[in-house]
């Protein structure tokens, strides 16, 4: 599923036209990259949460070499999906069965 898809499909469920909603969700995406931008964490109850994870610089090897190269600390966005999200996308896959 593409974010054309999801347009689409909140489109057709709010009544709203597709550039609106196109609009809304371009609209949430920023924000979510913006608050992770910032470090800062969103949790959505029912859904799940993004946080920001970071990496301490480690040694690592270049598979095609073999070189050995430090990589350096960074940080890397995460989400965690809640238990709900999980219960609910677990039934859905075992009624298909």
């Amino acid at each position: 599923m593409t974010k054309a898809d999801i347009v689409d499909r909140v489109a057709e469920g709010t009544g709203l036209t597709k550039l609106e909603t196109e609009a809304i969700i371009e609209g949430f995406l920023k924000t979510v990259i913006d608050a992770l931008k910032e470090g800062n964490g969103i949790e959505i109850r029912g859904f799940g949460s993004y946080r920001v994870k970071k990496k301490n610089a480690r040694q690592a090897r270049n598979p095609k070499t073999g070189e050995q190269v430090m990589v350096p600390e960074h940080y890397v966005p995460a989400f965690k999906f809640s238990k709900d999200f999980k219960d609910i996308v677990n039934q859905g896959l075992k009624g298909k069965k």
